[in-house]
């Protein structure tokens, strides 16, 4: 049902990285949609994108896919693009969504014309490969599909 609140809590190796609320606006049972401000505090500025007070997230959750794609808006409406993060599927109820992250990111422009692989650093050095190798397997894959999508200009389609 649209239009109810839910939480959204991010979790990363077992601890609880940021929880905020959101609106839903879609659920279909496998995928669930909301809407939330920017939910950190102040800016944070990337290089290739800021995120910022003012921003809306259209962020999208899937039960059966290693990752999430939150489309990301200026205060004004303006599509800056879509924010990727590699995750286990989500686990959603009436009442919130969790997702764990599993440390790589993906950013797709707006216009299409960038399509960044994110934090491979930090996934090397996360030991995931050694302590769940087919969690980190689904994690490359997720990334790999991805980064496909984005080049396609596909990933609007996720939507």
């Amino acid at each position: 049902m649209s239009g109810r609140s839910v939480e959204v809590t991010l979790t990363k190796a077992g601890r609880t990285k940021i929880r905020y609320p959101a609106e839903v606006l879609a659920e279909d049972g496998v995928r669930l949609s909301v809407r939330a401000p920017w939910a950190a505090e102040g800016v944070r500025d990337f290089g290739f994108v800021r995120f910022e007070p003012g921003d809306v997230f259209v962020e999208h959750y899937w039960r059966d896919r290693w990752f999430t794609v939150k489309e990301v808006w200026s205060g004004d409406g303006t599509l800056k693009g879509w924010y990727c993060d590699i995750t286990r599927p989500a686990v959603f109820d009436g009442s919130g969504v969790v997702i764990d992250d599993l440390d790589l990111d993906l950013w797709v422009s707006a216009d299409g014309s960038e399509v960044l692989r994110l934090d491979e650093d930090e996934f090397a050095a996360s030991g995931l490969a050694a302590s769940d190798p087919e969690a980190a397997a689904c994690a490359v894959v997720a990334l790999d599909e991805l980064a496909v999508l984005g080049r396609e200009g596909l990933i609007e389609l996720l939507r």
